[in-house]
């Protein structure tokens, strides 16, 4: 107690006398001959030098000298202000829809202040697929932030990083007809945008969770719900705000989406076949007319339009996500030919053999696993044709073997079923054959023509026989 009143309540300058003193030249020269490896240089240390040193300690001073991996450094905080920012960014994701497991990407919107989302799922996602995103949400919204923070790997970045980064020009010219600029967040600096990294973590916690989805269509209409109409009003854990009610305060800050924007379109041009069909992404679209006219198609996020020197021909909605190899043409009488170039999918062969029992399915999927495009519609009608050649029992009977052996190609579950019939002892059935046809007038009327004049044969025979 004496001690501490002397020392007025102040700590005394300690010294270790065991206090090792490194050369950081030497540490820095050691981490470099060992490519950083710290276990090697602690052993350098010891054995080379004469240097007895804690691996701890060793690692805690390799840290001071920003050997390795750097120290963690503090980041300026950014405050919410009303109308400061909005965030974009993609995830991929793996989900269910129907029946199968698909590879799908995540695009979502995140406004700063109100924590108001858009979340939309695309099949694959590409410069012209983001620009109709941030066109479909900042329209919902009818308001836009003046910066939207991206990350270093974005679409719309060309080259260089953070505030160094230069924006595709297409892409910035999009945001200025919008009224905000894209800007790429510094490298390690993730948190910059980390309501999008939150919005995720959410959407794998409470939106996919007990939920089904259809199909890719079925899939957005709920996660647009979900983002806009149930976390809209869902209060959020920390601040209790509503988003919806933040954002109505907010839109004051905000730029309001100009009315004359028009949606972002892209340019494919097409020739018209004998039949007067173009085709556009796996789909085929009658033209109106009798001429096979070269055509310019302005695709839409939902739509496209036909054009021919800058008159429209006709407009079509564009399919389901999993409509493929299908004839579109307006209201009215069908066109009479189908197209040119259309393919003979399998889709109903395939259908009947699955159908025929549970192993057959299951073989199905084994053997049209490594089998796509034409190999698969080959596959499949060879496959097909030997189903129609013999009976049902015998078909499943020699899908069994063949899935038992693991066999994969329709040769060898040919010569199974051949195999089969030998074994069995197989036999075609007898017909009955009715004997009154010996009455009908078309039996009777043939009896009595004339018989046929072979002679011309057997002259050539004779030619034959003479010039051997």
């Amino acid at each position: 107690m004496g001690n501490i009143i002397r020392q007025k309540g102040e700590l005394p300058d300690a010294s270790r006398s065991d206090r090792i003193e490194l050369d950081n030249r030497l540490l820095s020269r050691l981490f470099d001959e060992c490519d950083g490896y710290v276990q090697r240089v602690h052993e350098k240390l010891m054995e080379e030098h004469g240097v007895k040193i804690g691996y701890s300690t060793l690692t805690g001073k390799l840290r001071e000298l920003e050997l390795g991996k750097p120290k963690n450094k503090r980041c300026a905080r950014v405050p919410d202000e009303p109308g400061a920012e909005m965030q974009h960014d993609t995830t991929k994701y793996k989900i269910r829809l129907g029946q199968s497991s698909v590879n799908v990407i995540a695009s979502l919107i995140y406004l700063r202040y109100s924590k108001m989302r858009y979340l939309k799922f695309y099949r694959s996602f590409n410069r012209f697929k983001m620009k109709c995103f941030l066109h479909e949400a900042l329209n919902f919204w009818g308001y836009c932030a003046p910066v939207c923070i991206i990350d270093n790997t974005n679409l719309a970045r060309l080259r260089g990083t953070g505030k160094n980064a230069v924006i595709v020009a297409e892409m910035e010219q999009f945001s200025r007809r919008y009224g905000f600029e894209f800007v790429c967040h510094a490298i390690g600096h993730a948190n910059r945008k980390a309501g999008n990294e939150r919005s995720f973590f959410t959407v794998e916690t409470n939106f996919f969770p007990g939920r089904k989805f259809g199909d890719l269509e079925d899939l957005n209409r709920q996660a647009v719900d979900w983002a806009t109409v149930r976390m809209a009003n869902r209060p959020v854990s920390k601040t209790g705000l509503i988003p919806a009610g933040t954002f109505e305060y907010e839109q004051a800050f905000l730029a309001k989406i100009p009315p004359y924007v028009t949606p972002p379109y892209v340019t494919h041009e097409r020739g018209t076949d004998q039949y007067g069909y173009i085709s556009f992404d796996g789909n085929y679209y009658w033209i109106p007319g009798a001429k096979r006219l070269d055509a310019k198609v302005l695709e839409y996020a939902d739509r496209i339009r036909i054009y021919h020197r800058r008159s429209m021909l006709t407009q079509y909605d564009l399919p389901p996500d999993n409509v493929k190899n299908k004839r579109f043409y307006p209201p009215g009488p069908r066109p009479e030919y189908r197209p040119a170039q259309r393919s003979k999918p399998t889709f109903e062969e395939e259908k009947k053999l699955r159908l025929v029992s549970e192993t057959v399915d299951a073989w199905l999927n084994f053997s049209l696993k490594h089998r796509n495009g034409r190999r698969k519609h080959h596959f499949i009608r060879r496959l097909y044709g030997l189903y129609r050649k013999i009976s049902p029992v015998l078909f499943d009977k020699t899908i069994r073997r063949a899935f038992a052996y693991r066999i994969d190609d329709v040769e060898t579950v040919e010569r199974i079923a051949a195999l089969q019939i030998r074994e069995s002892d197989y036999s075609l059935p007898q017909v009955d054959i009715d004997e009154g046809y010996k009455n009908r007038p078309s039996y009777i009327e043939g009896r009595f023509t004339d018989e046929a004049d072979l002679s011309v044969y057997k002259n050539m025979e004779k030619e034959r026989d003479d010039d051997g």
